[in-house]
């Protein structure tokens, strides 16, 4: 595995004012950059590389849409490098209205976990207060570890993904990471 994944807290931060798409940084816990991520405009079936820097010369990861357009859809994470699928990413489309939840995928499709928004009432006052910081954890074998914070800054989107207290046998850290750029990137649609 690459060493950049081999890491327990990142910060993705999605770049405010880009044309042609969606820039994310993504960060370590000392505020380097040690990976770039790229989602293109205007694209019915959603594509994501992530790469080592910004010159996007080495791609690591990629997360694709199984469908197009999908309410409730599955994206594939691949290992661009070995070409292996880490697993996959399923939004529950409707449970998803009033609170985000996304479920954990096994490369054969079977469900190893959950990602969930932290709290009904909070979730629900998200959807008509924007300012709201939306914050995600982990279930993974029936245990809970809290994993993913949005900032409170409206002008910047920032996801802080922390997986110390997560299983990387049992949660792929590029799956977490994958995890955390959807969350910034298809969650942060609903504003």
């Amino acid at each position: 595995m690459n060493p950049q994944f081999i890491r327990n807290k990142y910060v993705i931060r999605k770049k405010v004012f880009s044309l042609l798409g969606t820039k994310y940084h993504i960060y370590d816990e000392n505020e380097q950059l040690i990976l770039y991520s790229e989602m293109k405009a205007f694209k019915f079936k959603e594509d994501i590389g992530l790469y080592k820097d910004d010159t996007m010369a080495e791609e690591l990861l990629r997360i694709r849409a199984r469908g197009v357009v999908d309410f409730s859809a599955t994206y594939d994470v691949t290992d661009s490098v070995t070409g292996e699928r880490i697993g996959s990413l399923r939004r529950r489309g409707f449970k998803s209205i009033l609170k985000d939840e996304w479920i954990i995928l096994a490369p054969d499709d079977s469900e190893t976990g959950r990602i969930k928004e932290d709290n009904s009432f909070l979730a629900l006052l998200r959807r008509f207060i924007h300012i709201l910081p939306q914050s995600y954890h982990v279930e993974i074998d029936g245990q809970k570890a809290h994993a993913y914070t949005q900032n409170i800054n409206p002008l910047v989107t920032k996801v802080h993904c922390d997986f110390t207290a997560v299983n990387p046998q049992r949660f792929d850290p590029r799956l977490g990471l994958a995890a955390g750029i959807l969350l910034c990137s298809i969650e942060g649609k609903q504003d």
